[in-house]
């Protein structure tokens, strides 16, 4: 099996997977999968430009991962940039950066690739499961946007939105720079405004409520469920496939949001640069559960991180 090196940088996370995998059978192996909080898509809401810091941060997590690549004998990396990277005027002097320190060329994903990524990995190990029986409705809750893609064993219809945990905080919750803790009622109102006239823009194009099963990806999700399953620590394998109603949802958003900074810093599963946007990363899937209609979200450990892996051996097959 082709030992590859996956890369997904989004909006607030930078995510490497190293692994074996077998494309045609639907297998992957971890080797390694982190996670670094770098917020790339600090401001670009409101400058339309990467922040100089936001980039060093960035920059520096690029070189510890090239160095665990380099340590696990990759054949081939493959590094997807999502929302931040499409909006930013400076997205060069970023490319190029990254371009240096790993040496590839970093692909700056389409909304519509973006989603068909999404929909790989999420989907590709539930086929024949009859307890999670499509068509899929996968839900993507970036920093920057949310991806939303309908299919059986392929993607019928999808749609990227920019609705996101970071850009709906910072256009909504921060004030002065700070953001506001607990937010007040009408910032909450703003944000679901927001959200509502986004899923309005995603169902012309994706039949939101014909899906048997809701998948839902990324870390606002997987944070609601660790918190959801009350959790000690944050423990993906105990994450991975749970099943989280839209009632412990709706409570969970509502908690979070009447929280301030140091009570959602001390939630277990609570990763320390989720700590300001998982309110609205939280109300961002109570809305879709209930434009959908969805009584539950299955949610995924396995998301485009893992799609970005399966075409990357796609490539070192391809190229043998």
């Amino acid at each position: 099996m082709p030992r590859v090196a996956a890369i997904d940088c989004g909006t607030n996370s930078l995510r490497l997977l190293v692994a074996d995998v077998d494309p045609a059978a639907g297998s992957l192996v971890d080797l390694e999968r982190t996670m670094e909080i770098v917020r790339l898509g600090q401001g670009v809401d409101r400058t339309g430009r990467f922040a100089p810091e936001a980039l060093e941060r960035t920059f520096a997590v690029c070189r510890e991962y090239a160095q665990k690549i380099k340590a696990h004998g990759v054949e081939h990396v493959r590094f997807a940039a999502t929302s931040a990277s499409r909006d930013a005027a400076n997205r060069d002097e970023f490319l190029g950066g990254v371009r240096e320190i790993l040496g590839v060329e970093p692909e700056v994903i389409t909304g519509d690739q973006e989603a068909e990524y999404s929909f790989t990995g999420a989907t590709r190990e539930l086929a024949g499961r009859a307890d999670l029986a499509g068509p899929y409705l996968v839900v993507d809750i970036g920093g920057g946007s949310t991806e939303f893609v309908v299919g059986d064993d392929r993607v019928r219809a999808a749609r990227s939105v920019d609705i996101g945990c970071v850009r709906m905080t910072e256009r909504h919750l921060v004030r002065d720079g700070v953001v506001s803790d607990p937010p007040e009622p009408a910032q909450i109102d703003a944000i679901r405004a927001d959200v509502e006239a986004a899923l309005d823009v995603a169902a012309r194009d994706v039949p939101l409520a014909e899906a048997r099963t809701l998948v839902g990806l990324a870390g606002s999700v997987t944070t609601v469920a660790g918190i959801a399953l009350g959790l000690p620590e944050y423990d993906s394998a105990a994450i991975h496939h749970s099943r989280v109603s839209r009632d412990q949802v709706s409570e969970i958003s509502r908690s979070l949001l009447a929280a301030g900074h140091a009570e959602r810093a001390a939630i277990p599963v609570m990763h320390p640069g989720r700590v300001d946007v998982i309110g609205s990363g939280a109300l961002i899937l109570l809305a879709i559960m209930e434009r959908t209609g969805a009584h539950e979200v299955v949610v995924s450990e396995h998301d485009i991180l893992d799609g970005v892996a399966y075409k990357a051996a796609e490539a070192v097959e391809s190229d043998h």
